[in-house]
């Protein structure tokens, strides 16, 4: 399991929490969600990124080779589409291909 800093900790934490302030107990449908844009407050906070190739390795909280939302647990929707739902970023769609600070490797 890998160490995170309690600040970097607190930072997810109140990113996290945000985006479920923002649309609490949203149950929207894929198509009536819209799609994440970088310069969304949460998506700042959680260094969220449409093209996780451009990603510094340094920023990434566990060593891995290729991190990405398609491989995160987080990611929710048809293994297909180029935009899904994210358990982080509520009521918004992410590219399956972008990045952000609360990436887990699924399971």
């Amino acid at each position: 399991m890998s160490k995170i800093a309690r600040r970097q900790f607190l930072q997810l934490s109140a990113g996290a929490a945000a985006g479920c302030l923002v649309h609490p107990g949203s149950e929207a449908q894929a198509q009536e969600l819209s799609q994440i844009t970088e310069d969304d407050p949460v998506a700042m906070a959680l260094k969220y990124t449409h093209d996780a190739s451009t990603v510094d390795p340094a920023l990434r909280t566990q060593p891995a080779a290729e991190q990405s939302c398609v491989n995160c647990a987080q990611l929710q929707g048809n293994e297909s589409d180029e935009w899904r739902p994210c358990a982080i970023f509520v009521g918004k769609l992410v590219k399956a291909n972008g990045w952000c600070s609360v990436w887990v490797p699924k399971a």
